[in-house]
């Protein structure tokens, strides 16, 4: 379906000949596409939006164009990666909702991970579950959600698997630094594949809805080929405006790696200020209110600040110790750059602090522990609401 789907817009735009038979058709195919779905799309594309009085002489011309039309929509409404195959490759709290969001878009998924377990309830969805690695490399696309270079390197580049990398796309899209991922490229080329970097902005929720914000390093922009595989698999994660086209690999690392080092800046000064305000005695709902209507706000702080206030973290989107890679990261990063990291090593040393008492895999709003409760001995990975209510 997905070929037809493709074929089938330019064999739209043959069935309307002429400028007349466009002109003149025009207000009929909208009506006569009513209830076939993604008609805007495919309209716009053939006719002019200019309403004009139809010709009956057109009229066949119509029903063929409307029964296309039909073929094309089926095809649309099985979702936007409908028919691409792609591997699924480290399952965990990003990947599972990557590979669920692109088996409901209509993909072909498969899972594989590094831990059993994690895939048990994947098949539920549609997915197929892969005993091996090499299971996973049948498919056309291998899409990365692991922790780090490393483990990329470990897991799709040793010599049992890199020569079944011939003829596919690696999609990276962890979090790792440009020149890992610029090193990784050239492996991955070297092995007979395609690399395309494709970092996101975004956490569970955003990739269930397919709402991440997606930054892209690759030879070219990815809706250059939109026939490709890559481009479908982007578009049902994150949609075509969130999708942003950086330049070669490693620019959108950079871009994403910057963003991270943002979270930990953030967090960690708005941990301190919060700090500040308890320990004076002020009213924090006031110090919010001045916040909440400055130019400092940031929509984070009140995402995070029930967390902050009650000490309790909870399950994490996005847990501390990851927080804490992207900092030593970005620390390397810059430092290679010849920024000044004097700031970002004292934000390495609260993150640190943070996962040393126990806090690794919470949310990192946990870093608030760090910084307003420094003498603090380790929690044992308990949040500070557990521990009261143990003691009373």
């Amino acid at each position: 379906m997905s070929q037809i789907l493709v074929s089938s817009r330019p064999a739209l735009k043959r069935l309307f000949a002429t400028e007349t038979q466009r002109r003149c058709c025009a207000p009929i195919f909208t009506n006569a596409c009513t209830g076939f779905g993604r008609r805007n799309t495919i309209y716009s594309s053939i006719v002019s939006r200019d309403q004009f009085i139809c010709d009956r002489r057109c009229n066949g011309t119509l029903m063929k164009a409307a029964q296309t039309a039909q073929v094309v929509s089926t095809a649309a409404d099985a979702g936007v990666a409908h028919g691409v195959s792609v591997a699924v490759i480290g399952v965990g709290l990003m990947g599972n909702k990557i590979a669920r969001r692109l088996a409901s878009q209509g993909a072909n998924v498969r899972a594989w991970n590094r831990s059993a377990d994690k895939l048990s309830t994947l098949s539920e969805a549609g997915i197929t579950v892969c005993n091996t690695i090499a299971d996973a490399t049948t498919a056309d696309v291998l899409l990365l959600t692991l922790s780090d270079a490393a483990t990329i390197r470990e897991t799709i580049l040793n010599d049992a698997v890199r020569h079944l990398l011939v003829g596919k796309t690696v999609l990276q899209m962890g979090t790792i630094g440009p020149k890992e991922s610029s090193s990784l490229a050239s492996e991955v080329v070297s092995a007979g594949g395609v690399y395309v970097e494709a970092p996101v902005l975004g956490s569970q929720p955003e990739a269930e809805k397919g709402t991440l914000l997606i930054m892209v390093g690759a030879d070219s922009d990815p809706r250059v080929t939109p026939e490709g595989p890559v481009w479908p698999l982007l578009c049902a994660l994150g949609q075509q405006p969130n999708i942003h086209y950086i330049g070669q690999v490693g620019t959108a690392a950079a871009v994403k790696l910057a963003l991270n080092q943002l979270i930990a800046s953030l967090t960690v000064g708005f941990s301190t200020s919060l700090g500040l305000v308890q320990r004076s005695g002020a009213p924090v709902d006031k110090f919010m209110s001045i916040l909440r209507a400055s130019a400092l706000y940031a929509p984070t702080y009140d995402k995070k600040l029930g967390k902050m206030l009650d000490r309790d973290y909870g399950a994490a989107n996005f847990p501390t110790k990851h927080l804490l890679k992207d900092v030593r990261l970005f620390e390397s990063e810059a430092a290679a750059a010849g920024l000044d990291t004097r700031l970002l090593a004292a934000l390495r040393a609260v993150t640190q602090a943070t996962v040393d008492r126990g806090l690794d895999n919470t949310d990192y709003s946990a870093v608030f522990d760090a910084v307003v409760y420094p003498d603090m001995r380790s929690t044992g990975g308990e949040s500070a609401k557990v521990q009261q209510q143990r003691q009373q």
